[in-house]
């Protein structure tokens, strides 16, 4: 009895072990790993990549087929249809490519009973028709107004949805948590292992503080004290899990946009941190200004579990990789997205963003995308120092 009971144990210990160690290999990366440097010897400034993840991401970043232009000749769009208060400014053949263009990014099976009343195209009783609209200004006001972030790439409605009539990574507000009455401490989600922060224990809901409000992310004190440095560590946990948003919604590591030697500095940062600072001023202004005042226009099936309405965080345009689409703008082949005031620019010719970087970078060839890296000793100066 004892020699069986003592095999038993043993046979569960050996499957136990196996387990265990599947697991273990399964969380880790095989090689070949291509290990990248970009920029400041020495510190440890490496992005690793796997090129089979690699293959993965650029085979689901393909821009979708090019619809031809039709021409700008003729009378423009608001001459032609009713209620024509965005894309008006198109000739007829132009608004009807946009028009295509936008079916196929946003709604390629519902077509274009997906926003209109084919008996009445102007009538706006369908929410989405509301919702487009507005949309279309955000995208335009993305690409004028946020050229630090988005550059002569720009963005445009296939950015996002990639032919989903809802994008894919959206977030709502958490209900409330539940908590025992006379615990000690307030949850802040933590131990809850949600994708959003890698089934980490940090906290779960990192975008709620950062993307619809405009806490500060700074934690970071300058002296070992508290003597200026008021943030307390449960800021300090909201703003690592933010942190671990950033890394997986890029598909990088710390690295990309700090010195690991002083995760602090500036002046020893890539230059993408200046890029990822005002990008994370667009997605609040695209939250507060372009999503949330649409609350009251979606029906209740679309918006979350408290009521509240879907809104973007930086997974939504990146979706896994450091540039949406891996960087080809499909801006420059649809000018209608830059806005009126800059559709008759050519991308070519359009004002650069503000330079940012004192130095020429370097751009190094990994195995599929190329990376542009600083060059060694460079860090972004902006005029003012982000917040």
């Amino acid at each position: 009895m004892n020699h069986g009971i003592r095999l038993a144990f043993g046979l569960l210990g050996i499957v136990a072990a196996v387990l265990v160690t599947i697991v273990v290999l399964l969380s880790f990366d095989r090689p070949p790993i291509t290990a990248v440097q970009r920029g400041f010897r020495g510190v440890g400034m490496e992005q690793v990549y796997n090129p089979r993840e690699v293959a993965t991401y650029l085979a689901a970043n393909q821009p979708p087929e090019l619809i031809p232009s039709l021409g700008d000749d003729g009378p423009r769009a608001s001459e032609i249809y009713e209620n024509v208060q965005v894309l008006g400014h198109l000739s007829e053949g132009e608004f009807t490519r946009a028009m295509l263009a936008m079916t196929a990014w946003v709604a390629p099976e519902q077509g274009c009973t997906y926003c209109h009343n084919p008996e009445n195209m102007a009538s706006e009783e369908l929410y989405t028709y509301k919702v487009a609209r507005r949309m279309i200004q955000m995208t335009q006001h993305i690409n004028a107004d946020y050229q630090p972030h988005v550059a002569e790439t720009g963005v445009t409605c296939h950015t996002c949805h990639r032919g989903q009539p809802v994008p894919e990574y959206i977030w709502f507000n958490e209900p409330p948590a539940s908590n025992a009455a006379g615990m000690l401490q307030v949850s802040s989600g933590q131990n809850k292992a949600t994708p959003l922060v890698n089934n980490s224990s940090l906290p779960s809901d990192p975008l709620t503080p950062y993307f619809e409000g405009a806490h500060s992310i700074r934690v970071q004190g300058d002296t070992a004290l508290p003597t200026s440095n008021r943030h307390s560590i449960k800021e300090a946990e909201w703003t690592y899990a933010l942190m671990v948003h950033f890394s997986q919604a890029l598909g990088v590591n710390c690295t990309f946009c700090h010195n690991s030697r002083n995760f602090g500095d500036w002046s020893q940062s890539s230059p993408q941190r200046v890029s990822a600072w005002h990008g994370i001023g667009m997605t609040r202004d695209i939250n507060q200004n372009y999503l949330k005042p649409l609350q009251d226009v979606f029906p209740d099936y679309r918006l979350g579990p408290t009521g509240d309405v879907a809104k973007v965080n930086c997974s939504t345009c990146h979706q896994g990789v450091y540039k949406p689409l891996f960087g080809v703008s499909m801006l420059a082949d649809y000018p209608e997205f830059r806005g009126p005031e800059r559709q008759a620019t050519p991308a070519s010719a359009a004002t650069p963003a503000p330079v940012l970087v004192p130095a020429p970078l370097l751009i190094v060839p990994v195995p599929a995308p190329l990376l542009i890296v600083p060059a060694p000793g460079v860090g972004p100066t902006p005029t003012t120092p982000p917040q």
